[in-house]
């Protein structure tokens, strides 16, 4: 078990020498700073565990001014580091005031060795419990913004075992896994599976959207940012790379990230570091990729639109995942899945699916793929009079043979028609798509998810 780390700034080199003999006799790892402007610097490139601090230094020996301007900056840096001061000119009202600064507690000169020992080490381990609570709330948020988890790997048909084979031999590792396939395959739940069988199981499984990032924001939400890095970073946010440390990074529809984008994420896979926004201390994390697209990343990469070192930083296995329409025996497990599962939600009894539904089921083109029948089997739930799904409850057939008049659609209905009309017709190619639209990837992407295809 590593030593705590502490940081000791004064400016008189016989109370560093004082402070450090007593601390490492202690189990403490001791680093000392002389100024503000080297405290500073101290704490925006390493990691400590606490902050024991004067509160005054050569600029002004009495007010305490520069120590309480220093606790000010700091807490812009890591609000979560433990901040203890100590000065030979005590008042209640200087301590007060550091405290309010963000200090943790308050120590006068001459000290007493037991005391400072007992400060420092009830103030580390509530630093650590704060941090952790800090990330335990990030992966709440995280799993709150992102919803219900999605439904359990169900494969037995022909063209599935290859992956369940591939997830049994390539899950346990910590190779990168590429994933690709059509829109609405699963590519999700073979990641969530990946992670599951993996030696990091027991860790956070955290999801990137990385299509769905803009540039302003995508440094922020992958490395976190500090507090006032930017207009609205009103307090400190830690990042998806942080919170997958030990764990797994799912970053998802990777093909849509914009190339200069790509390059810092490329530095993030080859060394482990990144840097907060606003911050310049370096940070590592121990993270797993898996990475999925609905693209041909080598088309992409011969466009430009990808680069290749980073292609190949993230397949060194590439699992393809096969369209719902290649693997047709699996459409009466899943169906059964999906009506159990939105007939507990919308408290329904419903106790099957009729011949004729389950022939319409399992003759349908399912352009859509699984996520098609997810939604196709949640209106047949919500549509059913009676406890068994009928044809008329799915609604495929009616949207074949007839298609609604344009003068008779609002502007967002033909939109949403014109763009699943372009999936089908480019077999879920969310690129092709885009160009035939005349829309670049991420604006398509955003029609995307607010028709909730």
């Amino acid at each position: 078990m590593a030593f705590p780390k502490i940081l000791i700034a004064d400016d008189q080199p016989h109370i560093l020498e004082a402070l450090r003999l007593l601390l490492k006799s202690e189990g403490f790892q001791i680093e000392t700073a002389t100024s503000p402007a080297s405290v500073l610097s101290s704490i925006n490139t390493k990691d400590f565990d606490a902050l024991l601090m004067d509160l005054n230094y050569a600029r002004d020996t009495t007010s305490g001014q520069e120590g309480l301007d220093l606790l000010s900056r700091l807490q812009a840096i890591d609000a979560t580091l433990p901040i203890v001061v100590m000065t030979a000119w005590g008042s209640v009202e200087l301590a007060v005031e550091a405290m309010r600064r963000g200090a943790r507690d308050f120590v006068q000169k001459p000290w007493e060795n037991e005391r400072l020992v007992s400060i420092l080490r009830n103030q580390i381990e509530l630093g650590q419990a704060l941090r952790k609570g800090q990330r335990l709330e990030a992966e709440n948020q995280l799993l709150r913004n992102e919803g219900q988890s999605l439904p359990n790997l169900i494969a037995e048909s022909a063209a599935m075992k290859p992956i369940l084979q591939m997830i049994a031999r390539v899950g346990p590792s910590d190779a990168n896994v590429l994933i690709t396939g059509e829109n609405g395959t699963g590519k999700g739940v073979v990641a969530q599976a990946l992670h599951a069988v993996s030696i990091r199981s027991a860790k956070s499984l955290v999801t990137v959207n990385a299509g769905g990032l803009s540039e302003g924001v995508f440094e922020s939400e992958l490395f976190g940012h500090v507090k006032g890095a930017f207009t609205d970073a009103k307090a400190e946010r830690v990042g998806r790379f942080e919170l997958a440390d030990t764990g797994t990074l799912f970053l998802d529809e990777i093909a849509n990230m914009p190339l200069n984008l790509q390059a810092k994420l490329l530095r993030v896979l080859e060394t482990g570091e990144f840097e907060r926004v606003g911050s310049s201390r370096t940070r590592k994390a121990d993270v797993r990729i898996i990475s999925a697209t609905n693209a041909d990343l080598n088309e992409e990469v011969n466009a430009n639109r990808f680069r290749q070192d980073l292609l190949f930083r993230l397949n060194t296995i590439e699992i393809r995942l096969p369209p719902l329409r290649n693997r047709r025996e699996d459409i009466p497990l899943l169906a059964a899945h999906f009506l159990r599962q939105h007939s507990q939600r919308y408290r329904k009894k419903i106790i099957g699916i009729d011949d004729n539904a389950m022939q319409e089921l399992l003759h349908h083109s399912w352009p859509g793929n699984v996520r098609e029948l997810d939604h196709s089997l949640e209106r047949a739930v919500l549509m059913a009079q009676s406890n068994t799904i009928k044809s008329a409850d799915l609604g495929l057939r009616a949207g074949r043979e007839s298609a609604p008049r344009l003068e008779d659609m609002s502007l967002e209905d033909v939109e949403c028609l014109l763009i699943k009309k372009a999936l089908a017709r480019y077999e879920g190619n969310v690129s092709r798509a885009a160009e035939a639209l005349g829309l670049s990837r991420s604006a398509l992407y955003r029609r995307l998810q607010r028709y909730q295809l």
